[in-house]
């Protein structure tokens, strides 16, 4: 057990102890008021932990990444025509235009999701 989780058994059977101890000093017509309380304590509790173990087994979101692949494999299939027409038509420099083209686009558009 972990240290933290020892600490609140200590922490909930003392305050059985003294709802108990309240029960015996104030009566049995006071005892329903104590019990409900004991009892939202503990479904406090209970929440907390559920949605702390919900929270923790949660699968972390991807989705950021997700339009970036299809970005990168549209540039590439495009780029290999573009590129062979610039070269054909402008010579290295239209190459290099090219490249930087497609560059540009996949930086803007992984910028523009941040």
């Amino acid at each position: 057990m972990l240290p933290g989780e020892m600490s609140e058994q200590q922490e909930f059977r003392h305050e059985l102890e003294a709802t108990l101890a309240a029960r015996e000093e104030m009566g049995e017509e006071l005892e329903p008021q104590l019990v409900d309380r004991f009892a939202d304590r503990i479904e406090q509790e209970i929440d907390r932990r559920a949605k702390e173990q919900a929270y923790r087994q949660r699968p972390r979101s991807r989705d950021h990444n997700a339009p970036t692949i299809p970005l990168a494999l549209g540039s590439l299939g495009l780029a290999i025509p573009l590129i062979g027409a610039a070269g054909g038509l402008a010579g290295v420099t239209g190459v290099i235009a090219v490249c930087i083209a497609i560059v540009l686009v996949n930086l803007l558009w992984v910028l523009g999701r941040r």
